[in-house]
C-alpha cells in the first residue's frame, strides 16, 4: 500500500504543485449562472472536479460549502471526492477537525478509512486541543495509506494570537512543525503529515522542513502570490502544494476554462521550484 506522502509526490512531479479549491460559495455560484440550492451545489461541484481532476496534483472540497445543505450536500460531497479521486488527483478534504480520544478516532475513521463513503486521501485538522489529541487521526492515517495537514501558521490575520504564543521558549506553531518533522523522520521522499502555513504570512522564524508537505492557502484572492510563495518557502520550495480556490474558480463555469486556468497555475508554481 503506497502512502499520502509517495502518492502526491508523484503527482507533484508529474502534474505541477498546485491543490485546486472547490469552494461552492454562494457567490460563485451566482457567478456561473447557477442556483443557490442543492442542483446549482452539484453543477458547480462536479464540474470542477471533473475539470481539476486530471489537471491538479490534488483537489480540496471545503466541507463547510456542502455541510451546510446538509444530507443532500454530503451526498454532492461524496460523488465531488469521488470524481475527483477516479481522474487520478489527490483528495484533500479541508474539514479542520479536531478534538479528543473516542471522538477524534471518528472523525479519522469517517474521512481516512478507505472503506467510509467519505473516504479522501488527506484531511486538515487543528492541533489546538493539544497536539497529541490527533495521536488518533495520525494512527489511522498511518494505516490505510492516508495522510493529515495539521495548521500550523495560517493565513488569517486573528491566527498570530495563538501560533505566535511562546511555551518554555517555543511558539505554538514551532512546536507543531517540530512534532511533524517527527512524526515524518523516516518516510521518503515525502512524509504523509504536512503542514498548512499561508503564503501571505511574513517569512517565519520557524523551521519550515518538516519532511512532508507544505499546504501553502491565502493565493490570489487573499493577497498570496508566486512571489509571497518563493519569499515565505525559501529553501523547502519543492515541498509546497500551492492552494489556489476563488480566483482559480472565476474562470468557470466552462470546463475548458477552468482546466486551463489549472495547468497554467500549475505551471507557475511548477516554475518557482524548478528555478
Amino acid at each position: 500500500m503506497s502512502t499520502f506522502g509517495e502518492r502526491l509526490r508523484i503527482a507533484m512531479d508529474r502534474r505541477g504543485p498546485l491543490c485546486a479549491g472547490i469552494d461552492p460559495h454562494p457567490s460563485l455560484l451566482q457567478a456561473w449562472g447557477l442556483s443557490i440550492d442543492v442542483a446549482g451545489l452539484e453543477r458547480f461541484a462536479l464540474t470542477a472536479a471533473e475539470a481539476f481532476g486530471d489537471t491538479a496534483a490534488a483537489v480540496k472540497p471545503q466541507s463547510a460549502f456542502f455541510e451546510r445543505f446538509g444530507s443532500a450536500g454530503i451526498a454532492v460531497l461524496e460523488r465531488t471526492v469521488e470524481t475527483a479521486r477516479a481522474a487520478g488527483a489527490q483528495v484533500v478534504l479541508d474539514v479542520k477537525r479536531g478534538d479528543i480520544g473516542s471522538t477524534a478516532r471518528a472523525y479519522a475513521d469517517a474521512y481516512l478509512d478507505q472503506t467510509s463513503p467519505l473516504a479522501v486521501d488527506a484531511i486538515t485538522v487543528s492541533p489546538f486541543l493539544g497536539f497529541g489529541s490527533l495521536a488518533p487521526v495520525f494512527e489511522v492515517a498511518r494505516a490505510h495509506g492516508a495522510g493529515a495537514f495539521v495548521l500550523a501558521l495560517t493565513s488569517n490575520p486573528e491566527g498570530p494570537q495563538v501560533q505566535a504564543a511562546v511555551r518554555e521558549g517555543r511558539s505554538v506553531a514551532g512546536t507543531v512543525l517540530d512534532e511533524l518533522r517527527a512524526l515524518n523522520a523516516s518516510s521518503a521522499p515525502l512524509g504523509s503529515f504536512g503542514a498548512v502555513v499561508g503564503a501571505t504570512i511574513a517569512p517565519p522564524q520557524e523551521d519550515l522542513d518538516i519532511r512532508g508537505p507544505l499546504l501553502a492557502p491565502g493565493i490570489g484572492a487573499q493577497g498570496g502570490d508566486a512571489a509571497s510563495v518563493r519569499r515565505i518557502f525559501a529553501g523547502v520550495l519543492p515541498s509546497v502544494l500551492a492552494s489556489v480556490s476563488r480566483s482559480l474558480l472565476g474562470a468557470g463555469p466552462d470546463p475548458s476554462a477552468l482546466r486551463e486556468a489549472a495547468r497554467r497555475q500549475a505551471g507557475e508554481f511548477a516554475g518557482i521550484v524548478s528555478g
